[in-house]
């Protein structure tokens, strides 16, 4: 089992003003603004006959005006059954990516293309491609069980695709015994179900840029100074953040442990802190506490940010950006739909093809 070292904490963090429900911490934006912005979107929405989906990491304001939120997991599913004929990403690129490929007939829009992912640059497809070849050669026999954050070449390269949500059952119950896997790109989340599961693992060397930086110091003292808190985490975090905290899940997961405390709670929270608009909208009688970046107090996405109100309305009024087909989506679209959508016929893959 890898281990990761822990991270140094800096001075600036450690007297920063942490313990504050997440919503004080917003960024100002001009409410009228925003409510006109706001107002057009929906207009467009009626227009174009548009359904918005999006990431529990996107803005409040942005999940406000969604039909649907959820974590990965979620939204691939629930991109399948819209029957309106444009679909709205607000998240990053493999998302929209993922929805077109589930549901090719929609026109898919994301309003900034931009919006990418550390852990998709952390695995580039022609060197998972290289990688695979170089096992092959050696004599292993291996599944390769790539992380949803991840490119359509890279999954289409893939066996099976996991999120947080149904990762540990992939690995558990879909991998035949007896494979070895190469789990890519997210190295801790790879750890974590090596751990979780007992199945031997070759992680790929990638990782989340918001997880990875949480500051073990700064929850060690947030521990300290609010001993009845509960800390949670996302599995793409390090080890060395796992094993001090009392939950380890996705975001859907966090949800349900939320649902289970009636009475009101403290929670010190190791995952992106627009989350915790979920949090405090579903479950108001709890207190949050963000747990640090090592070099920033927000530790937010800043792929994700980058869908403001103002590109969403212009994505609409312009139909564009949009989701075209490519040719990697055909074998990657395979391995999604057996991965991820219930009730889809199970082949199990050849190992390596």
């Amino acid at each position: 089992m890898t281990i990761f070292a822990a991270y140094p904490v800096s001075e600036e963090i450690a007297k920063s003003g942490l313990a504050l429900r997440h919503s004080k911490n917003k960024e100002p934006f001009m409410p009228a603004i925003a409510d006109d912005i706001s107002a057009e979107i929906r207009e467009l929405k009626k227009t174009i006959g548009a359904t918005i989906l999006a990431h529990y990491y996107q803005e409040g304001d942005v999940q406000e005006l969604a039909d649907i939120t959820g974590d990965s997991l979620k939204l691939a599913r629930e991109a399948t059954k819209v029957d309106s004929p444009v679909i709205v990403f607000c998240g990053v690129l493999f998302m929209a990516e993922t929805a077109k490929m589930l549901n090719p007939a929609k026109k898919v829009l994301l309003p900034d293309l931009a919006a990418g992912c550390s852990l998709v640059d952390s695995c580039p497809a022609d060197k998972l491609a290289r990688y695979q070849e170089m096992l092959r050669e050696n004599g292993r026999t291996f599944q390769t069980v790539c992380y949803i954050n991840s490119s359509a070449k890279v999954k289409a390269l893939s066996d099976w695709v996991v999120t947080s949500g149904n990762a540990e059952d992939v690995v558990r119950n879909k991998v035949p015994e007896g494979y070895e896997i190469l789990f890519v790109p997210d190295r801790h989340l790879g750890a974590y179900l090596q751990e979780l599961t007992g199945r031997p693992m070759i992680l790929w060397n990638g990782s989340c840029m918001v997880h990875e930086i949480f500051s073990l110091g700064d929850l060690l003292k947030m521990k300290k100074q609010h001993p009845s808190a509960r800390a949670i985490a996302h599995p793409e975090c390090p080890k060395n953040i796992l094993e001090h905290v009392e939950y380890i899940g996705g975001t859907e997961a966090m949800l349900k442990y939320l649902a289970s405390f009636r009475e009101p709670t403290e929670f010190l929270v190791a995952t992106e802190p627009n989350m915790m608009w979920q949090f405090e909208r579903r479950f108001p009688q709890h207190t949050y506490l963000p747990v640090p970046g090592i070099t920033c107090a927000c530790n937010k996405c800043p792929h994700m940010a980058r869908n403001t109100l103002e590109k969403i309305r212009d994505c609409m009024r312009n139909g564009a950006p949009e989701i075209l087909w490519q040719p990697e989506f055909d074998r990657a679209k395979e391995v999604l739909a057996r991965s991820l959508l219930e009730g889809v016929p199970v082949k199990t893959p050849v190992a390596g093809d």
